[in-house]
C-alpha cells in the first residue's frame, strides 16, 4: 500500500477541493498528473491514498 491515505473512495469534487482547483481541472488533468482513477456505475473515482502519494510527490 502507498504510504499514507486510505482506501476510502473520492469524488473528482472532493479530490478538487483537497487540491484547491476545480472539478472540471480535476477530470482533464488526471491521466497527465499520473492519478489512477476508477469508474463504478459510470462515475469517476480516486482513492485517497492515490492523491496523497500525488500530493507528498508533488509538494511534499
Amino acid at each position: 500500500m502507498t504510504a499514507g491515505g486510505s482506501n476510502r473512495l473520492l469524488t473528482p469534487e472532493e479530490v478538487a477541493a483537497w487540491l484547491k482547483v476545480s472539478e472540471i481541472t480535476v477530470k482533464n488533468n488526471y491521466p497527465a498528473w499520473g492519478i489512477k482513477a476508477q469508474k463504478i456505475g459510470g462515475l469517476l473515482r480516486f482513492r485517497e491514498r492515490d492523491i496523497v502519494a500525488f500530493l507528498e510527490e508533488n509538494h511534499g
